[in-house]
């Protein structure tokens, strides 16, 4: 059975999309990030919370408190990519709820009164529009380098408030020179569905 997507975009955002470990210095424009949140926005959460927030690290000076906080690594490609994303889960997303969810105002109030149920909620939700933004990333043409090897609580302390948990860090831009490790296998569908 054929997907409806076009063989030529499940390749661009799937099958041949990697994570890029090096990138060209063509600079990736605020627009160009204004077009991939604008697409992405639309993918489903629960509640349709959106907790996500994006910290784009443009400056040198940005750039360079960054990179103390990055895994050994991950520094040089971090200090290099055209631009670097600070993905966090905004843990008062339940604020917006009212007017995110008008036919439902009250799971504010009736679900995320208490702060465990936010950050729980909050971290899941982030998660998925991360995966999301990634993918936007790659619809826009450009390749994505996501990263979890850092100082959590650095990167929280320098970039973030105590209301904001810091996900991810995304290195952006145009792929690179050698910029593919070789491809990692995965699972097969029959490893991984069970029909009951």
């Amino acid at each position: 059975m054929s997907l409806a997507l076009d063989p030529a975009a499940q390749d661009l955002l799937f099958r041949e999309a990697r994570t890029a470990n090096t990138f060209t210095d063509e600079p990736v424009t605020d627009e160009q990030v204004q077009a991939i949140y604008d697409l992405v926005k639309y993918g489903p959460t629960a509640f349709n919370q959106t907790p996500l927030r994006i910290t784009l690290v443009r400056s040198p000076e940005a750039r360079e408190r960054l990179v103390k906080h990055m895994a050994e690594g991950n520094q040089a490609k971090t200090a290099a990519a055209p631009l670097v994303a600070i993905l966090s889960a905004d843990n008062e997303f339940h604020e917006e709820l009212p007017a995110l969810l008008p036919h439902f105002p009250q799971a504010k109030d009736m679900f995320f009164a208490e702060r465990p149920a936010r950050e729980s909620a909050a971290l899941l939700n982030t998660a998925l529009q991360a995966a999301y933004f990634i993918v936007g990333v790659r619809a826009a043409g450009l390749a994505a380098g996501p990263m979890t090897g850092l100082d959590f609580a650095g990167l929280q302390k320098e970039f973030l408030d105590d209301d904001h948990t810091p996900l991810m860090v995304v290195n952006i831009g145009k792929p690179g020179e050698d910029a593919w490790f070789p491809r990692s296998p995965r699972l097969s569908y029959d490893e991984v569905v069970t029909t009951v």
